[in-house]
């Protein structure tokens, strides 16, 4: 009897000391993913993210456009300084003075409605529900019991590529994507 006991309670122990640390580990699985990367991946295709790019595309061709007419009128009033006719120089310089006022104006009242416009695409609730629920059910299915956004934490140190789900999250929302 003492033998069975004395067995048993070996059995057990060395049953703790090999499955201990397995189960330690288990506890705390902490995942990260870099949502701007999954955002530029995803979404690049997206209709929102094409309407954005077109606007982007024609503001900068309205900067363009203003710029070469400054240098334009730059050139037509170094021309006119050298033929030494002041009153067209007058009203080049004054014109010169307008198109760059109204160029910066431009430019920051469009790059301020860009930049908004980015920024809602980027927080969308669309876009955010569908990607936390397919991180939510990435993390389940293997095991992590928190993801940390890479970005947005400044605390993250070091991690190592087998906690990034980045790529398998962006693989998973393209798949469901073209169904």
């Amino acid at each position: 009897m003492r033998k069975r006991v004395l067995l048993i309670f070996s059995l057990c122990f060395l049953t703790c000391i090999l499955t201990g640390p397995l189960f330690g580990q288990q506890l705390t699985r902490i995942a990260v993913v870099d949502l701007p990367k999954v955002y530029n991946a995803f979404f690049s295709q997206s209709r929102a993210v094409r309407d954005f790019e077109e606007r982007s595309a024609r503001v900068q061709a309205d900067i363009d456009r203003m710029n070469r007419e400054i240098v334009d009128l730059r050139a037509k009033l170094e021309e006119a300084n050298n033929e030494e006719d002041r009153p067209l120089a007058q009203t080049l310089e004054r014109e010169i003075l307008q198109k760059t006022d109204a160029l910066k104006d431009f430019y920051a009242n469009e790059t301020a409605k860009l930049e908004e416009q980015r920024k809602n695409l980027s927080q969308s609730d669309a876009f955010l529900g569908e990607v936390f629920q397919e991180l939510r059910l990435l993390a389940e299915s293997e095991g992590y019991v928190m993801v940390l956004n890479l970005r947005d934490n400044n605390s993250i140190v070091w991690y190592s590529p087998l906690v990034d789900l980045t790529d398998k999250l962006i693989h998973n929302l393209s798949t469901k994507s073209r169904r």
